[in-house]
C-alpha cells in the first residue's frame, strides 16, 4: 500500500487529463471551428467516436463514449508520463493495468444486461444446450468472461514493460563492458544510446497504440455483449 513512483504518475496522469480536457472542453464550446491543441483532441474524439466505438458496437455505443474516451487519453498519458525523464510509465505496473482491466469487466457485463436483460444475459450462460449439461457448461461461460479481461490487462501490462526492459538492457550494456575495460565501455555507450533513441521513438508509438488497442478491444467486447440477443434472434428465424 505504499506509495511508489509508478503510484506518483498514475495520480499526475488523472489530475492532468481532468485539467487539460476540461481547459479544452471550455474552450471548444467558445470555438465554432476548435483551433490548436483543441483541435487535436478533437481529432482524437472524432477518432474513437468513428472508428471504435460506432463500428464495433452500433449506434448504442454512443452511450458508453466518455467511458472510451476516458480509458484512451488516460491510458494513453499515462504511457507518454513513461518517456518523460525522471518518469514513470503506470501502465508497466500489473495493479494499475489490472485496475483499468476489473472496470473494463464491468463494462462488459454491464451493457450486456443493459442490451440483453437480466434474464436473457443469464440465459446465455447456458449456452443453448440440455440442462443436464449445464453443470459443465455454466463455470465454462462464466470463466470465458473473465478470460477477456485478463486478456486486457497482461496484454498492455507485457507491451508496456517489455519496451522499458529492452532501454534498460540497452544501457547497461555501457556499464557490463564497462567493467571490462573503460575504453570499451566509451565504444560501446555510443551505439547503445543511438539504439535507445531508437527504441524511445518506438515507445512513443507504442503509446498510441497501446491506448489505441485496449480501448478498441473494450469496445470490442462490450459490442458483443450487446449484440448477441440480435444475434439470437437472428439464428432463431432463420432455423
Amino acid at each position: 500500500m505504499s506509495i511508489t513512483k509508478h503510484v506518483v504518475f498514475l495520480w499526475l496522469a488523472a489530475v492532468l487529463l481532468v485539467i487539460i480536457l476540461a481547459l479544452v472542453a471550455r474552450r471548444n464550446k467558445k470555438q465554432a471551428v476548435p483551433t490548436g491543441f483543441g483541435n487535436l483532441i478533437e481529432v482524437f474524439v472524432v477518432f474513437v467516436r468513428d472508428e471504435i466505438a460506432i463500428p464495433n458496437m452500433g449506434p448504442g455505443g454512443l452511450k458508453y463514449l466518455p467511458y472510451l474516451l476516458t480509458t484512451f487519453f488516460f491510458i494513453l498519458l499515462m504511457n507518454l508520463l513513461g518517456l518523460v525523464p525522471y518518469g514513470a510509465s503506470a501502465t508497466g505496473n500489473v495493479s494499475v493495468t489490472a485496475g483499468l482491466a476489473i472496470i473494463a469487466y464491468i463494462m462488459i457485463q454491464a451493457s450486456a444486461i443493459r442490451a440483453q436483460g437480466i434474464g436473457h444475459y443469464f440465459a446465455h450462460f447456458t449456452g443453448g444446450v440440455h440442462w443436464l449439461l449445464w453443470p459443465i457448461m455454466i463455470p465454462i461461460e462464466i470463466l470465458g468472461t473473465f478470460t477477456k479481461a485478463f486478456a486486457l490487462c497482461i496484454r498492455l501490462f507485457a507491451n508496456m514493460t517489455g519496451g522499458h526492459i529492452v532501454v534498460v538492457s540497452l544501457l547497461g550494456l555501457i556499464f557490463i563492458f564497462g567493467r571490462i575495460s573503460t575504453t570499451l565501455g566509451y565504444v560501446v555507450s555510443v551505439p547503445s544510446v543511438l539504439f535507445t533513441l531508437g527504441i524511445d521513438c518506438l515507445e512513443l508509438f507504442v503509446a498510441f497504440l497501446q491506448a489505441y488497442i485496449f480501448t478498441m478491444l473494450t469496445s470490442l467486447f462490450m459490442g458483443l455483449g450487446m449484440q448477441a440477443e440480435g444475434h439470437d434472434a437472428h439464428e432463431g428465424h432463420a432455423h
